[in-house]
């Protein structure tokens, strides 16, 4: 079947054919949007000679950033195959492992496609691509989504924060995550929205980015933005920095306001939805926000402070719940709703564990921490065995035992973890949330 998201590609190609589609920081090569199309045509020919084979079979591929990433991807989607993009780092044996675990019907090696036994046909023939989540507590997650949804993500986000083919994204986050869909990879293939692929995540890298190409539009992670706001460094050309990943904190946000002289605007969303939520005026960064709901997405506050999100992005396949005619999800994350709209993510809603008898929420803990002045960033953990320890990564500029008195004065003993480890950052992986599998060998 060929897919909604490339039949806009189609479209964008005859447009905006002989103007520049993606350049690569690394080496400064380039690809006009008729190049990229041949370039991704002649893949699928190399690699898939019999396009029926993987018709409707999952392909796993890994690639870093680039002409490359986009030439596999766009060559799968010629060959009405299920596209399955995972991380860059991730190690070929743990690739080719999670591909048999998919029961996909092929595994990119880095030079060539090895078709894989016991493939299965995605029985949603819409289904075009698998969103897979990070994994940190074992296997990830597929998560099936069609041309139509990934098209419905990227037209709210960029109708939301007004980005338009005139720009140029720098593309530094993963092109196959969730995030780097919506907000890079769909808005080049239906907007036709120009990217720069980003040479490294450092900050002296990143400016040297900056100066040659210029790019306009920055969706980053915090981690980016505190190394950014440390540095003497600019980005000559920025004309809209945007946050998501992970919370970012104010103090963040105020500094860099007050060093680049602009706003960052906060975003929010999910692998499930799309993007939920976005800080238009960058006034709620300031004030710890994810602003209101983007264009064409429905928020409902439910029991429980959990938020109900409704959209043509989000996912349907294994998801019953509905909202007429679009897939309704709802949030792990406990928030508040203010009176115009905006968002105020409080924590995602941990589990109950006990420990020596007692129950304790990891998202009362995780609230708690967050709350002392000079926090960062919290991970909250409980060690594996009969007796559970309760543990916590925290990055701030205090102490553990400072930490600790200022809990003592208001939270039961058993609420206090009993690990407690400080550090400047934390971890994050590549999507720039943190890594849970570095934390807790760290922790515990």
């Amino acid at each position: 079947m060929n897919s909604a998201l490339l039949q806009a590609w189609e479209r964008i190609v005859r447009r905006q054919g002989a103007k520049r589609a993606v350049v690569q920081a690394t080496d400064g090569a380039t690809a006009t949007f008729e190049e990229l199309d041949a370039r991704a045509t002649a893949w699928c020919r190399r690699h898939v000679p019999n396009s029926a084979r993987l018709a409707g079979r999952v392909v796993v591929f890994a690639a870093p950033n680039g002409i490359g990433w986009l030439e596999i991807f766009l060559g799968l989607l010629k060959a009405g195959a299920v596209a399955a993009p995972l991380d860059a780092a991730e190690p070929p044996l743990a690739q080719r492992r999670l591909a048999q675990a998919l029961r996909a019907g092929a595994w990119w090696d880095g030079t060539r496609l090895e078709e894989l036994p016991g493939a299965r046909r995605h029985r949603d023939p819409a289904i075009c691509l698998l969103k897979l989540t990070s994994g940190s507590s074992g296997t990830p997650r597929a998560l099936g989504f069609t041309g139509q949804q990934l098209l419905a993500d990227g037209r709210q986000v960029t109708s939301t924060m007004g980005i338009r083919p005139r720009d140029l994204n720098y593309a530094l986050i993963p092109l196959g995550h969730s995030y780097g869909l919506g907000n890079l990879t769909v808005p080049l293939l239906a907007q036709g929205v120009p990217l720069v692929c980003g040479s490294a995540a450092l900050p002296h890298a990143i400016a040297a980015d900056f100066a040659r190409w210029r790019p306009t539009v920055f969706p980053g992670v915090p981690a980016i933005w505190r190394a950014l706001v440390a540095s003497d460094l600019t980005l000559p050309g920025l004309r809209l920095g945007i946050s998501a990943g992970s919370p970012l904190p104010p103090e963040v946000a105020h500094a860099f306001a007050a060093r680049f002289g602009r706003r960052l605007h906060s975003f929010y969303g999910s692998s499930e939805t799309g993007g939920i939520a976005y800080d238009r005026s960058g006034a709620g960064a300031l004030a710890g926000t994810v602003g209101r709901a983007l264009r064409g997405v429905q928020l409902r506050l439910r029991p429980g402070a959990r938020l109900e999100v409704s959209s043509a992005a989000v996912r349907i396949l294994g998801n019953r719940r509905r909202v007429g005619r679009h897939g309704t999800w709802l949030m792990p994350d406990r928030v508040a709703l203010g009176g115009g709209g905006e968002v105020t993510v409080l924590g995602r809603r941990g589990s109950t564990v006990k420990i020596a008898g007692r129950r304790v929420n990891l998202a009362e803990v995780s609230d708690r921490l967050r709350r002392i002045p000079g926090v960062r960033d919290i991970w909250v953990g409980v060690s594996a065995g009969t007796e559970p320890v309760l543990g916590a990564a925290v990055a701030a500029d205090r102490t553990a035992a400072e930490l600790r008195a200022l809990l003592l004065a208001d939270t039961a003993p058993w609420k206090i973890p009993r690990r407690l480890l400080v550090m400047p950052a934390l971890p994050v992986t590549a999507r720039g949330k943190a890594d849970a599998r570095a934390l807790r060998t760290l922790v515990f």
